[in-house]
């Protein structure tokens, strides 16, 4: 192992900036359970108001904000309808059928984007032997898409057919920071077709710990009570909450540098021999499928060897993700070394 260390594993590696711990040191704190705590109570109010939005709850993860969202949205027996790669079928340890209790109608996408004509097709008719269809889920960026990002106009049309069966419609929005500067969109856009969105601030935005949830007044109110519900109450967590409100005024234009250094691994990667494909990469994601008989595990290993660490996310296919603490030096390094394999 080199004595210097480049982690592509997650943009969860990141660690407070000096500005953030300085932020962080500087919080006023009191009891959130009790509604207390000024610096969790300013971030809610930030939060939800960037995406116009009435409220919004600050939880340990994202996680927990997509669970209590399909807690707050649906009964015992619903059916969720989501991209087959979406995080919370994929990676919140069956949460749906331990939370809520509810079945999953997978659909396949276009790198793990679902259209309105096949959420159309998928709800369930109105018939004893089948599940209510009760809710769409939608994952903007999707991680397994390579950070692939969703036209609005499509979310648009979705928007419309939940309205017409009476759906309630989620985005996880863990990445969706990524998705509004590559897209050049804007919070607003989303808060008015949404139910609910949830978003992380410390994936992209790099802070230590924290997601929010935002929708409406009451359905704020009932996903505060699940929160509790799932031990999420938090007391002191203002040092969080700082870091948020810092990550949101400071972190969010300069994702245009990860998404950059993402676009310069992806160039490098599609002319190596034993690199088979490159996922299309939109923000700061870069997946990886290699040629037949190589192996994912080998390659992360050998990569690690190197002092770069990397990700399998399948048998044939190696994940990168860039962050904040990825600098240009660090992408220059990396493309030396993969081009010395």
């Amino acid at each position: 192992m080199q004595d210097w260390i480049i982690d592509f594993r997650s943009d969860t590696v990141t660690k407070p900036t000096p500005g953030m711990q300085e932020a962080m040191q500087k919080a006023v704190v009191g009891d959130d359970v009790f509604g207390e705590d000024p610096s969790i109570n300013a971030l809610e109010k930030k939060t939800a108001e960037l995406f116009g939005m009435q409220a919004a709850i600050f939880c340990p993860s994202g996680t927990m904000t997509n669970q209590i969202a399909i807690k707050c949205h649906t009964q015992p027996g619903d059916e969720i309808i989501c991209d087959e790669n979406s995080h919370i079928y994929q990676y919140e340890g069956g949460g749906i059928a331990f939370n809520s209790l509810c079945s999953v109608k997978l659909l396949t996408g276009n790198f793990g984007r679902i259209t309105a004509s096949q959420i159309q097709t998928a709800i369930q008719p109105d018939d004893v032997h089948r599940p209510i269809s009760r809710m769409v889920s939608l994952e903007n960026t999707s991680n397994r898409g390579g950070g692939s990002c969703y036209d609005f106009t499509e979310i648009q049309q979705i928007r419309t057919i939940c309205n017409k069966s009476q759906l309630a419609l989620h985005l996880d929005g863990a990445r969706l920071w990524n998705a509004l500067i590559a897209k050049n969109e804007s919070p607003l856009q989303y808060g008015q077709v949404f139910d609910s969105i949830s978003v992380c601030l410390s994936k992209s935005l790099g802070c230590p710990v924290g997601s929010l949830l935002v929708g409406s007044h009451s359905f704020i109110k009932k996903a505060r009570r699940i929160r509790k519900v799932f031990g999420g109450g938090m007391r002191q967590a203002g040092f969080l909450a700082a870091a948020g409100i810092y990550a949101l005024d400071h972190h969010i234009e300069r994702l245009k540098t990860d998404h950059l250094h993402a676009t310069q691994l992806g160039s490098t990667l599609m002319k190596l021999p034993f690199v088979k494909t490159v996922l299309p990469v939109e923000t700061n994601i870069v997946i990886f499928e290699l040629q037949d008989g190589q192996s994912a595990p080998a390659l992360v290993n050998t990569l690690r060897e190197r002092g770069i660490l990397t990700y399998a996310i399948a048998p044939n296919r190696v994940r990168l993700v860039t962050h904040l603490d990825i600098s240009s030096a660090m992408i220059d390094k990396t493309v030396e070394e993969l081009n010395r394999l």
